[in-house]
Formats: C-alpha cells, structure tokens, sequence
C-alpha cells in the first residue's frame, strides 16, 4: 500500500494543540484532568485548546457524572487521527528534506 504524502495542519502547528492529539491518539477516551495533568496545562488552556480542535472536528467531548461528580471525557475523532496521522507524515517529509539538503551541502573540509 503506498503511502500518501503529508499534508501541513495550521491547526497542529499550535505546540499544545499538538500535545493533545497526539496524547489523545493512544486512548479511547480520556479525562479532561489526565490530559491536563499530563501536559502540565490549566483548566481554562485545556479547555480554550480542546474547544478549538472540537471546532475543527478533530476532538470528540462527553460531558458525565461520575457518582455526583461532573465529569469531562475527551476523544480524538476519526477526522482528528486522519489530520495527526497526515500532519506527522509532513513534519517527517520536511525533516528528510532537510537532511538530504544538508547532506548535498556539506564541505569536503572545514572552511579555513
């Protein structure tokens, strides 16, 4: 099966955006507090981010009760993995252009 070339996100680009798809896309559904805890970020960050990437149709959010207490799960979308998966094979095609480029440009020696 060949591999489709990446695609650059502007909504990826964002290193917290980031963050929590790319955490998102190990699980089914988290909660809103192990995403926060494990990226280090604020109620209110996580939740500006998470309703950006709602927006974009990348993150799935369920609103519960666990007992008495609320509860928030978040979900990386079908749409949101497509977009990591698409983001990352990019990110990948620029850093071996890259490589190849400075491969081709080094010196035989160093300049002097």
């Amino acid at each position: 099966m060949a591999e489709t070339a990446g695609m650059f996100d502007p909504a990826l680009m964002d290193p917290t955006r980031f963050g929590i798809v790319s955490l998102l896309a190990a699980t089914r559904w988290a909660e809103f507090s192990y995403v926060r805890d494990s990226l280090g970020l604020s109620d209110s960050a996580l939740s500006k981010q998470a309703s950006h990437l709602s927006k974009a149709g990348y993150l799935e959010v369920h609103k519960g009760y666990v007992g008495k207490r609320p509860r928030t799960w978040l979900r990386l979308s079908p749409a949101g993995r497509n977009a990591l998966a698409g983001h990352i094979r990019y990110l990948q095609e620029v850093a071996r252009t890259a490589r190849e480029l400075g491969q081709s440009h080094e010196p035989e020696s160093p300049p002097g």
